[in-house]
Order: C-alpha cells, then sequence, then structure tokens
C-alpha cells in the first residue's frame, strides 16, 4: 500500500472531475487540532471507512494527512498535493517540513498490514492543523518562586512572584499526537479538549523555567525583555511531556507583566542597600552625609546647640562613630587613627584641619565658639606676654591691670605663650612650643 503524487492542479474541481472517490479537508481553523477525513464523492455503497484502490487523497498547505488501517497508522503525508492510494505498491511516507523526526516516529509506532492485495475493514484519513496555535492565555493563580541573583553584590535570595501572559504551539508530530493524544475520533478534536492540561503543565514549568534565566542574571522584572531566554527554558523543562509524548512544541511565549510581593520587593531594596555599605567610597559618602545630618540636627536642638554637640558625641564614643576601622579605607583620604574622644588629629571627623578654627583641650578642631566634641567654650585669643590680673580677671600686657591696677604678680617661673596660655613649665601646655 502506498502514495503516488498525482499531477493535478486545482484539487477540488480536478478530483471530482477525474476521479470517482476522494478525501478532502477544508482549511482548519485554528480551534480545530484535527479532523477525520470523508468521502467526498463515492462510486459504490461501501462503508465510509474503506478506502477504495484508486481513491484520491488531496492535503492543503499547514496540514498533515495520516491513513489509519485497523487503528495503526500505514501512511503519511506532510506536503501539501494529491495523492493516489495505490494498495498494490509499496508504501510511500512525506514527512515535508517535519522532518526526519516523523520518519523516525512512524519506525517505531507505525505497522503495516496486507490483506491478500485487498484492504482492512477499517481505513480513515485524518487531517492535522500543523500551524502555530496561537492566543492560548495563561496566568499564575497563585505565586511561583522566582530566584533572584546578583552577582555583584552577593545577592542570592528566593522570592514569590506572579505573571501573566499569551505563549503559542505546534504539532511537530501528528503521529505522537494521534497516537497519544487525539486517537479514533468520529468527527474534530480541537484545542479546548486539552487547553486546561497544557496551561496547567505550563504554569508547573515556569518555575524550573525561572531557575533557568535567573542563573544567567536575569533580574524577575527584566524577563518581558528575555522571552526568547524563557521559550527554551520552558522547552527544556517541557519536551519530555509535550514533545516526546504528545508531538506537541511551544513556539513563542509573551509575558504582559511579572510581579513580586511588596514584601519581597522592599526586602531587595534592603539588601541592595545594604550590600552598597561594602564599597570604601560608597560608605564614606554615606557617613559622611551621615554626620552632616547629625551636626544640623544638633545644631537646632531645642535644648541648645551645645547639648546637642553633646548628645551626638556620647553616641559617638558608644559606638556609633563615624570613624570606624576601615571605613575610609581606599578612599583618597585615608583612615586615620583617634584619639581618646574618637577625633582624629587634627580635628573634626574627617582629619581635616579646618582654616580660622580653633583646637579644644580634647583635640578636636573647631569653628564655632564651643568644642563640638566636649562642649567647652573657645578660649580667648591672648596676645605674647599678657597676663590675668588675679583681682578682677581681666587680660593685661603691661606691669600694672588695665582695669583695676593691680601690680602684675612676681611669678618669675610663670610665662605666656604666642598661643595665649599661660605656662610655668618649658613648654607650652596648649601647642607644644618651647619658652622663648
Amino acid at each position: 500500500m502506498g502514495l503516488i503524487r498525482t499531477g493535478i492542479s486545482a484539487i477540488k474541481s480536478s478530483l471530482s472531475d477525474q476521479y470517482l472517490e476522494y478525501f478532502y479537508c477544508e482549511a482548519l481553523s485554528a480551534d480545530v487540532l484535527m479532523t477525520k477525513g470523508v468521502h467526498q464523492k463515492k462510486k459504490s455503497k461501501d462503508s465510509n471507512n474503506i478506502i477504495s484502490n484508486g481513491s484520491v487523497i488531496a492535503v492543503n498547505e499547514g496540514q498533515c494527512m495520516i491513513i489509519v488501517q485497523q487503528g495503526e497508522i500505514i501512511e503519511f503525508s506532510a506536503e501539501p498535493g494529491a495523492f493516489k492510494f495505490d494498495s498494490g505498491t509499496e508504501p510511500s511516507l512525506f514527512c515535508g517540513s517535519l522532518g526526519q523526526g516523523l520518519m523516525d516516529t512512524f519506525a517505531t509506532i507505525g505497522r503495516r498490514f496486507s490483506f491478500g492485495g485487498g484492504t482492512g475493514n477499517d481505513q480513515r484519513v485524518y487531517f492535522f492543523n500543523t500551524k502555530e496555535i496561537m492566543g492560548n492565555k495563561f496566568g499564575t493563580p497563585t505565586p511561583v518562586p522566582f530566584r533572584v541573583v546578583d552577582m555583584n553584590i552577593g545577592l542570592d535570595i528566593d522570592i514569590s512572584v506572579r505573571c501573566n501572559g499569551e505563549y503559542s504551539y505546534r504539532i511537530v508530530d501528528p503521529l505522537l499526537f494521534y497516537k497519544n493524544v487525539a486517537g479514533n475520533v468520529s468527527g474534530d478534536f480541537t484545542r479546548r479538549q486539552i487547553d486546561s492540561q497544557l496551561k496547567s503543565e505550563l504554569i508547573t514549568a515556569l518555575q524550573p523555567s525561572f531557575a533557568q534565566i535567573s542563573a544567567q542574571g536575569i533580574r524577575y522584572s527584566a524577563v518581558p525583555g528575555h522571552t526568547t531566554e524563557l521559550r527554551n527554558a520552558l522547552r527544556d523543562a517541557l519536551i519530555e511531556d509535550w514533545e516526546k509524548r504528545r508531538g506537541i512544541r511551544i513556539e513563542q511565549i509573551g509575558i504582559n507583566s511579572i510581579a513580586a510581593s511588596p514584601e519581597d520587593e522592599e526586602r531587595i531594596k534592603t539588601l541592595q542597600a545594604t550590600a552598597v555599605m561594602r564599597d570604601p567610597n560608597m560608605r564614606a559618602a554615606n557617613a559622611s552625609m551621615a554626620t552632616a545630618d547629625a551636626m544640623r540636627t544638633a545644631a537646632g536642638n531645642s535644648a541648645g546647640a551645645m547639648t546637642g554637640f553633646m548628645g551626638m558625641n556620647m553616641a559617638g564614643g558608644a559606638g556609633g562613630g563615624f570613624n570606624q576601622p576601615g571605613m575610609y579605607d581606599g578612599v583618597g583620604q585615608p583612615y586615620q587613627a583617634q584619639n581618646a574622644y574618637g577625633v582624629a588629629p587634627g580635628g573634626g571627623f574627617g582629619g581635616q584641619r579646618t582654616a580660622g578654627g580653633w583646637t579644644c583641650e580634647c583635640g578636636a578642631q573647631n569653628t564655632g565658639k564651643f568644642c563640638q566634641n566636649c562642649g567647652k567654650p573657645k578660649p580667648e585669643s591672648k596676645p605674647a606676654g599678657s597676663w590675668t590680673c588675679p583681682k578682677c580677671g581681666a587680660t593685661s600686657t603691661g606691669k600694672f591691670c588695665a582695669e583695676c591696677g593691680t601690680p602684675k604678680p612676681a611669678n618669675s617661673g610663670a610665662w605666656t605663650c604666642e598661643c595665649g596660655t599661660e605656662n610655668t613649665g618649658k613648654f607650652c601646655m596648649n601647642c607644644g612650643k618651647p619658652r622663648a
């Protein structure tokens, strides 16, 4: 039994004119996946399930035709054209664009029977829709896991996402589809009969598919721009149940939206903001901004600026200091050692001496009237050789107090440094300069 290609150009009219019996299928709609071919014209009252020798079967574009005898596939053609059924020849199999895979399937499941040169008592022609079946909507009724991987910051967590979209599929192996899905139907087999099953399996396959694309570093919010990678991942996940078992292959997938829960969104943002602090430049910039905010808040303290600065420095001494070891490592200004008050030599929180400032006894560099570290007032600037009157406290430079006339105390061991500090030793207790 075999098929012989005929040279007919106008299929329907020519078949009607030249052949007494033929099978023909009108264009299949997108909803019909398989349909049984019927006799368009008969020369006798034989059964509809008998194909007479010499009958012609017409195959349109986007179709595949098979002949089933006693429930087993004996012939097929995936090429468009008209074919005469000849029971006296060897089987002629036309795989067309479906390729060698169709031949391999036939070798596995196909059967050929001979009934003394005649026909079996049950022969049917089936036509398959091999066009792309589009517009299949899907959506996740419950969130599905998605692994978020960000190698830049070492982030690797699992979140839950919801998504929806559409996908398309194609029958690439009609023999498998007939054997394992449709079977010997008496009319049309529509996609509505398998839609819910395919949709359920697709959503189940989303989880391993998401794992594949997240391993490539693709964020869940960027998935709509990577539908090719998602399609390939779904093919890998569905190849056993869809392609190798049912002869169906997913063609395309479109994602309308994909979103994580608000809790997961906030968790990712927090982890990313925390991970940024590993960069010394970002850490230093954040610390400087926090310091400026703290100083502004302290200056506006309702109990006075001095109270505010004292509170800020108490917090710094308790472990919240801004110059923690390693904070400025790798930045242009390297980290400097701190004194007992948590302040770097040279004063201030950045270790830089401010022009026009003054140095407190605690070692902090300041510009205001009070020390920002300990709260002590700025010492008055005294001219060289000045002395403090023991009676009224006024500062004078001569031998008598300019305020009350009290004579300068006769203390041969006391001397005044250029910085205005009264000293008795060989070096200034404030700036360290030697006695002149």
